[in-house]
Order: C-alpha cells, then sequence, then structure tokens
C-alpha cells in the first residue's frame, strides 16, 4: 500500500485525506498548528493517522499531498524540495476524479465566490444537479462521492499556482485582477501566472470568460469572451459581453442575445451586475436557455455574508457590511459600486499592498474615513499624501461604528470594506463582519 502525507488539516487538507483513503493510500496528515476537535473526529472515524507539528513521519511516504494555502517559503515545504520528494498540489490530485462531464472553474481577485455560487444557484434552478465548492469552503474532493450534472469550483491563487495537469473545465472565468496576495506569491507577475493557469489549462475546446481590460496581461489563447462597458471591446475575441444602461448582451458569431436586464436582480453595485453577466453566460454555454428567463434563474439568490451585504439602516442611514473586502482593489470596487455619499471603515492585517490607489478612492468617493487595526498608520499617511484629512483613527470596531455614526446624516451609507485581511483583531472576515452587524443591529433595537 502506498503511503501519502498530506500536509495542513483544515477544509483543503481534510477533503485530500478522505480521497486518498478512499483511493486505497495509508494516509498521514500533518498539520504545524493544532487540530480541530472535528477534524480529529473525522480522522479517527476513517482510520486517518494524524500528527500536530511537523515530525519525520512526513517524509516516510510516495508523495506528499499539498493544502491549498500553505505557503511556498513554509520551511516543511522546503525541506520536502531540499529531499526530493514527490509534491503534488491539491488540483492535480482531485480533479481527475470529479464525477462531472461539466465542469466550471472560477478565479479572480473579487466577486469569485460570488460568481461560484450564483453559477450553482442558476444551474439549480435550471433542474439541474448542480455542486460548489472548492476555495469557496467546500473541498473539491467531495465531488468525487457522487455524480453530478455540473461543478463549480472557485479556485485561489494558492491552488492554481501547484495546478500543472488540465483542469478539464468547459467554462474557465476570471472575473477580474487586481493585486493581492503578494506576500504570498513574490510578484504581481507570479499572481497573475498563477491565476492565467485557470484559462491555459483548460479544455481545449472550452470557453474562457474575462474583462477586456484584463486581456493584455493574460495574454489568452483558445476561445475567449470579453466584458466590457463599451459597444465596441478593444479586443477582437470569439466573443463580446456587453454591459450597456439597463441590460448585459452575449454576441457570439455575429448574433447578440440578451442575457438579463438589470431590474431582473436586486444585487447591489455594478461590480454585481457584471457577476450576474458572467453566471448567465456561462450557463448559456453549457447549453441552458437563459433567453425571457434570466428574472426566474436569478431569483432568490442572496449576496454571500459579509460582501456588500445590508446590515440595516439607522436614522436614514444605511449601513453596508463589505467585510470579505480584504484588499484594495475590492474596497475600491466597493466604494465606486455603492452610489452616494459614504463614510468608509477601513484597516486590518496588510497584504504588502500600495495604498495610494486606495487613497485616491477615498479622497474622491468617501466625506469620512475611519482607520483602525496594523494599517491604520500606513493608511493614513497614503491618505495625507493625497491631500486628504477627513479621516479619524479608532481603536476597535465598536467605536468606529460609534464615531461612523455621529460622522453620519440622513441619506449616506456607512461602508465597512477594509482592504486588509481581519487577522489582527479576528480570526476572520466573517467573525468582523458579524460583529459589524451586531452592534448595528444592537443600535438599531435600541433605537426602537
Amino acid at each position: 500500500m502506498q503511503k501519502v502525507t498530506v500536509i495542513g488539516a483544515g477544509v483543503s487538507g481534510q477533503g485530500l485525506a478522505l480521497l486518498a483513503h478512499n483511493l486505497g493510500y495509508e494516509v498521514l496528515v500533518s498539520e504545524k498548528k493544532s487540530i480541530t476537535p472535528d477534524a480529529k473526529s473525522l480522522f479517527t472515524q476513517n482510520n486517518i493517522a494524524f500528527e500536530e507539528g511537523h515530525s519525520e513521519k512526513v517524509f516516510d511516504s510516495d508523495m506528499i499531498l499539498i493544502s491549498s494555502g500553505i505557503p511556498p517559503q513554509s520551511e516543511i515545504l522546503l525541506e520536502a524540495h531540499k529531499r526530493g520528494a514527490k509534491l503534488t498540489g491539491e488540483l492535480d490530485f482531485v480533479i481527475p476524479h470529479i464525477r462531472t462531464e461539466n465542469l466550471l472553474c472560477v478565479t479572480g481577485s473579487n466577486g469569485k465566490s460570488t460568481v461560484t455560487s450564483l453559477i450553482g444557484h442558476v444551474l439549480n434552478r435550471a433542474g439541474l444537479k448542480a455542486g460548489t465548492g472548492g476555495n469557496l469552503g467546500t473541498s473539491s474532493a467531495k465531488f468525487t462521492q457522487e455524480d453530478f450534472d455540473a461543478v463549480v469550483l472557485e479556485l485561489s491563487s494558492f491552488q492554481l499556482a501547484r495546478a500543472t495537469k488540465n483542469l478539464h473545465a468547459k467554462v474557465s472565468i476570471i472575473t477580474n485582477l487586481a493585486p493581492d496576495h503578494i506576500d504570498w506569491h513574490g510578484s504581481y507577475e507570479s499572481y497573475v501566472e498563477a491565476k492565467s493557469r485557470v484559462l491555459t489549462l483548460r479544455d481545449a475546446d472550452g470557453w474562457g470568460i474575462i474583462q477586456d481590460r484584463d486581456y493584455d496581461i493574460l495574454k489568452p489563447s483558445g476561445k475567449i469572451i470579453v466584458l466590457s462597458w463599451n459597444e465596441t471591446p478593444n479586443h477582437k475575441t470569439d466573443g463580446h459581453i456587453f454591459m450597456s444602461k439597463d441590460k448585459a448582451t452575449l454576441t457570439i458569431g455575429g448574433k447578440t442575445s440578451t442575457l438579463f436586464t438589470y431590474n431582473d436582480t436586486t444585487l447591489i453595485g455594478s461590480h454585481n451586475l457584471e457577476n450576474a453577466a458572467m453566471t448567465l453566460c456561462a450557463v448559456k454555454l453549457l447549453g441552458v436557455d437563459v433567453a425571457d428567463r434570466a428574472k426566474f434563474l436569478l431569483e432568490g439568490f442572496k449576496p454571500l455574508p459579509h460582501r456588500c451585504e445590508d446590515a440595516g439602516t439607522l436614522d436614514g442611514v444605511q449601513y453596508i457590511d463589505d467585510s470579505k473586502g480584504t484588499n484594495v482593489a475590492a474596497t475600491i470596487t466597493a466604494m465606486t459600486c455603492i452610489h452616494g455619499r459614504k463614510i468608509i471603515i477601513l484597516g486590518g492585517q496588510g497584504k504588502g499592498e500600495d495604498y495610494t490607489p486606495l487613497a485616491k478612492a477615498v479622497k474622491s468617493e468617501c466625506d469620512y474615513a475611519v482607520l483602525m487595526g496594523e494599517e491604520a498608520q500606513k493608511i493614513q499617511e497614503a491618505l495625507e499624501r493625497e491631500g486628504y484629512a477627513n479621516f479619524r483613527r479608532v481603536n476597535d470596531m465598536e467605536e468606529a461604528v460609534n464615531v461612523s455614526q455621529s460622522l453620519a446624516s440622513p441619506g449616506m451609507v456607512v461602508l465597512l470594506s477594509p482592504a486588509c485581511t481581519s487577522w489582527d483583531m479576528y480570526k476572520s472576515y466573517k467573525a468582523r463582519g458579524e460583529h459589524f452587524c451586531k452592534i448595528v443591529k444592537s443600535k438599531i433595537e435600541s433605537a426602537s
């Protein structure tokens, strides 16, 4: 029996371990830190060995499987390379075993979770059995256990960086590109190269959907559809999604059809209109009829938690939770796509990004900025360089909401979109968003 070591015991590692076990390997899961009780129970029930803290047992194997979030500079991977161990990424191990003829792969700097979830929602509304997961929170290995009409996987740059084999995707989507995870990849160029693999590793006859503005940096080949807000895109490709004033249309082979009208969805922001357009284009490429059905297909989809989610209205001021805005590009998108006067709450743990574009957007879009967390000083310095002085420094979320409330007037929006990760103060962006919403809800209840 061949031996496999799985590095990491999170969602990705658990899925890898179970798949390897089901395929007949002898499995060891090695986690640098502590393993959750639920994960331990899962491993025990399936006779999977595990350890907390890496030991020499890691290298007593025929293959080492790497969970999606393990950084390339981690000591255990550097040692594995030094010893010449056989290293395999999550996608290379899992993709050949996924049980569907219709695989859709979604990546991008922002919006990938929304597009992945929305495609799954639309396919299910169309009567198909669709599975959604990957970086979204459900291990891709789950879809090796039963048959699906379609599987939609959100893929992170971490997962794609280690992908070398064909993804077998019928449709591959890059929602957009902007600097992110530079600390992990080492450079923006390496980050883009990782993202672009969702296109280069797709089936030869598979479709790619990208932003027209990202075409030059991606340099894609094969069948490509570009999305733009211009009636004539900058690049000649096999197809064009045109975002007009009131609807999105798709042109392929000289024929134009309507994907949806903007009144068909209640999603907030123009970026979400792009997400809906890419979604309906993807399912149309799979053969699903979207003509005159868009409203039905989109109906019932709720924005994913902490992604431009309405947290409530107090004294005529709307509070919006975009805690998932963990990079500069995401926060700029939220600011520019939500119209009206705004106060923005920024800060957290940084990713090594330049805050100059963020400061320019704040100056253009926001009446005030409330700064918190480890990056508050760096964001303040960027704002000051742009001549923007309407900022306030606070110590925690409760103070941030209190200060925002004192500055806001009826008709304004208070937007939590930090442009940073949450790890300096919270265990996740979800915990951060939940705390924000809890504070707002408490204030609304007290005022009623």
